[in-house]
């Protein structure tokens, strides 16, 4: 399942990937118009666009009607910190008092 990510800098009439007005354009409006302006990223509020495409694969279940079809993602920093910030944090059993029990 191919995805892209795009991120762009904040701009609230910036609402649709495709556009406004998506079927009433000649294409290169929405995400395309919006990279291009290339405005600068640093200091300040960015948006960050995911864009993917599903396939279904037919099955039995799904006949007559297909009930759900789950799909998501999530974010994930990579590089975020010069190392594992728990690291120091204490084991609890540093704190557990074993003799009261």
């Amino acid at each position: 399942m191919p995805a892209h990510w795009k991120v762009t800098a904040y701009n609230p009439q910036e609402r649709y990937a495709a556009g406004d007005y998506p079927n009433q354009q000649r294409g290169g409006d929405g995400l395309p118009a919006y990279v291009q302006q290339n405005r600068p990223l640093v200091a300040t509020n960015v948006v960050t666009w995911y864009t993917f495409g599903s396939n279904h694969v037919v099955r039995p279940e799904d006949w007559p009607v297909m009930p759900v079809d789950m799909l998501g993602f999530y974010l994930k920093p990579v590089g975020f910190f010069d190392g594992n910030p728990a690291i120091d944090v204490p084991s609890p059993l540093d704190h557990c008092d074993h003799h009261s029990v």
